[in-house]
């Protein structure tokens, strides 16, 4: 047998280092599969893991029954979870003050994902989610500035788009060129509401005269309120009422039930927002509403914390998906083809409509066109 020569063993131990470093380079993650290259010299961060969900949980300030917000919010929630599979638990009329102790209690049932349905939530929302690591919404509205990766995801409504619809369908529908928008509050989805609205009546008749009536600070609820300021509209000449409220809406509808039409009107026609009261009317004045069905931004929701991407971007309400101008009896066909048509233009971007944030500027943007 031949011993091996000096030049063989120089082999043996360059290929024997060749197959340590390669055992070295891939136990420290230096593989092709280790890693994605991103195309600009750094490697792919991966999302956070998902998490299954088999229960969440909705809180609410008032009752789920009030054919609104409330209701919207608890009905959607329950959809959403029915065809996801999971669980819902309903907590209703928590109030507007400080849901903390709801919030801990709720968390005792383990949901992994609650969804705190009102825009005064929005702080302890936040603080909870990161204190209990529960998933939580930002809603009414959120903003980017909320979101917290895996914890809290902002909703927010481009309501604008279904007020501009409204807003196609009063001036069609007026008899006095005088149309009126009864506010229960200083709200932002209020305001997107008047903007849109405003644009959509004048792109079909730009001379249209439109008021503006605010019940006060925060009277979503004040239905007194919301029946005497519409009152007031009425008697200004309006003939149709574009109401933002939540229970005050219900004043709202009463004051036009119980009017006397203006000069040149046989009716006095109230168009409501978010939910739907038309089973209610007994007087033939409910014209139409913008509803505000979340069912589907919901199921996003749950599918995002899932997919591991909850929290990393808002998402938004629109006529794609929940978003729409309800279709009632009252309504001529050419006029809810019109309606159709605008709604059309704005999908495809073929229609811009304003965005205006605060009720001073839908009252400037009203003063602009007079």
């Amino acid at each position: 047998m031949k011993h091996p020569t000096y030049r063989h063993l120089v082999v043996l131990m360059l290929i024997l280092a060749l197959v340590l470093s390669s055992v070295a380079l891939a136990a420290c993650g230096g593989g092709d599969d280790a890693s994605t290259d991103t195309g600009d010299g750094g490697d792919a961060t991966e999302s956070p893991a998902g998490i299954e969900v088999t229960k969440v949980a909705v809180i609410t300030p008032e009752k789920g029954n009030d054919y609104g917000w409330n209701q919207m919010g608890v009905e959607s929630a329950q959809k959403a979870a029915a065809a996801m599979g999971a669980e819902c638990i309903v907590q209703d009329g928590a109030g507007y003050g400080d849901i903390t102790p709801i919030i801990n209690q709720l968390a005792e049932e383990e949901p992994q994902l609650i969804f705190a349905w009102a825009s005064g939530y929005q702080t302890v929302a936040a603080n909870m989610a990161q204190q209990l690591q529960i998933a939580m919404t930002s809603a009414d509205p959120g903003t980017e500035e909320a979101n917290i990766p895996m914890l809290v995801n902002a909703v927010e409504e481009n309501a604008q788009d279904g007020a501009y619809l409204a807003g196609i369908l009063a001036a069609n529908m007026t008899k006095t060129d005088t149309i009126a928008i009864v506010a229960s509050a200083d709200d932002l989805n209020w305001a997107k509401m008047g903007g849109g609205y405003i644009a959509g009546a004048r792109s079909v008749k730009p001379d249209i005269k439109i008021l503006y009536v605010q019940i006060g600070q925060a009277g979503y609820a004040d239905a007194a309120g919301g029946k005497r300021v519409t009152q007031n509209a009425i008697s200004g000449g309006a003939d149709i009422i574009f109401g933002f409220g939540d229970g005050s809406s219900f004043g709202m509808m009463q004051a036009c039930e119980t009017a006397t039409p203006p000069a040149g009107a046989d009716n006095v026609y109230f168009i409501d927002v978010i939910g739907d009261k038309s089973s209610l009317d007994e007087k033939g004045i409910y014209l139409s509403s913008v509803v505000w069905d979340f069912e589907q931004v919901d199921t996003q929701l749950i599918e995002m914390l899932e997919a591991g991407t909850f929290g990393e971007e808002s998402v938004y309400l629109g006529l794609d998906n929940g978003l729409s101008l309800l279709q009632t009896d009252l309504i001529p066909e050419d006029v809810w083809t019109a309606c159709e048509e605008a709604k059309a233009g704005i999908m495809d971007g073929s229609i811009e409509v304003p965005l205006t944030t605060s009720a001073e500027e839908v009252k400037a943007m009203i003063a602009a066109g007079e």
